[in-house]
This record gives structure tokens, sequence and C-alpha cells, in this order.
């Protein structure tokens, strides 16, 4: 009876590390993979199975069995038991801190002729764990750049929300600050039209006078080919040819 009770509570007791009494445990890593941490190993405890004792519930602090999958193997030993041989299962279902377990045989690390209680601590061993742990922590360093991109975003759309209404009194502010400007520059060359318009009206009327001169001037100096007309008239009295005289004399009757 003294036996039975030193080896239930040997099977009590739980190694758990030496935590200071205040301050924080871990440096903060943002919910990411730790390089000084052994995701490989960790423990948990059963809290239920059945009567054959090959279908195990495993309770654990640690929330990284969510990553586990059905059909991935686990090797675990008792605690305070490491001497003892590893012994396999196989995960059948995944909870928040639990995870079953089906377990072939006990015979490696459980004498065959001891009862198994619930309650009893496992240490485990798993490097799929471990690989789905890095993979899982990779994964979320690529949502939290998401996540900050979508903040962003989010900040952009929110900030121009709730201030639309001085944004849109600023854009209008500055868009009769255009159309005025628009406007000056019209009227100035408008003006300007008219101006040159009143130039050209007096340039004109310079030009057409100038020209009036020309003209007059060009008729005034032009030279008449006389030379031709006191030729053909000098030909006329060499033709022989029988014509009176000119001026006639004048017949009296």
């Amino acid at each position: 009876m003294l036996l039975f009770l030193t080896t239930t509570l040997a099977q009590a007791v739980v190694v758990v590390p030496n935590l200071p009494d205040d301050g924080v445990l871990d440096p903060p890593n943002r919910n990411s993979i730790d390089p000084n941490v052994d995701y490989e190993r960790f423990s948990g405890r059963v809290s239920d199975k059945d009567d054959a004792s090959r279908i195990f519930k495993i309770q654990v602090e640690n929330n990284n069995t969510k990553f586990f999958r059905a059909g991935d193997q686990v090797l675990f030993k008792l605690n305070l038991k490491e001497k003892e041989e590893f012994c396999k299962g196989f995960v059948r279902s995944v909870e928040d801190f639990h995870f079953t377990i089906f377990v072939e045989s006990l015979a490696p690390c459980y004498s065959s002729t001891e009862y198994f209680r619930r309650g009893t601590v496992l240490n485990f061993y798993s490097k799929t764990l471990a690989l789905r742990v890095f993979e899982a922590s990779k994964y979320r360093e690529q949502l939290v750049l998401r996540k900050e991109d979508f903040l962003k975003q989010l900040n952009d759309i929110n900030h121009f929300l709730w201030t639309f209404d001085q944004q849109k009194v600023k854009t209008a502010a500055d868009y009769d600050e255009e159309i005025n400007r628009l406007q000056r520059e019209k009227r100035k060359a408008l003006d300007d039209m008219i101006t040159l318009k009143q130039e050209r009206l007096v340039l004109q009327n310079e030009l057409m006078k100038k020209l009036n001169e020309l003209d007059e001037s060009l008729l005034f100096y032009r030279v008449e080919r006389q030379e031709l007309m006191t030729d053909r008239w000098n030909s006329d009295h060499d033709l022989g040819l029988p014509v009176g005289q000119r001026p006639q004399q004048m017949k009296r009757q």
C-alpha cells in the first residue's frame, strides 16, 4: 500500500521552470517564433481516456498544439521517467488547449501492470509540431505586414472621411481662386484685344493713306510711250497713197 502511494505521488509531481516572482517572463516577440525555445518538446496532462487506455485526451497550457493535424505522429514519456522508451501516438482531433491521440501500446514507456491514471503528466516530443510552429510564425509575419498595410489604408480613409468638410472647403477655395485668376486673365486678354484693335484701326488708316499717296505718285510718275504714236503719224505720210491733207479745208457752199 505504501509503495502504491509513493508511485502515485511521484506521478503527480510536475516539473515547472524556475520563474521570477515579478516582472516580465520573456521579452516581447510579437507572437512569433522564439529561437531560444525548443518547440519540439512540450508537456501535457491526460484529462480523459478510454477504458482500454488507447485513446487519450491531452490538456496543454501552451496552445501551439492547435497546429497539429489528424494523423500526425507524437512521441511521449511519462513525467519523471525520462529513462524509459518513447511511446508512440497519433493525433486524432485538435481543440483549443486540447488534442486527442491514439496510442498503439504503452509498453515502451509504462508498465502494463500499473493502472494509467487520469491527470498523468506526459512529456511530448514532435518534430512535426516544431515545423508547423515555424511555418505558422513565418506566415504570421506576412499576416502582420498585410495587417499593417490594411491599417495604413484604413487610416488614410478615416483621415479623409474625418476631414472631408475641411478638404471640401479647401478644394472649393482652390477652384474659386483658379476661377478668379482665369477671369482676371480673361479681362486682361479682352482689354489687350480692344487696345490692339484700336491700334490696328489707327495703323489701318495710316496705311490706307500712305497707299493712296503712293498710288497718286505712281500715276504721276508713270512714263508714257508716245514715240510709238509719232512713228505711226509719220508713216501715214510716207506710204505714197492718195490721202487728203489734214486738216482739210473747209468747204464753202
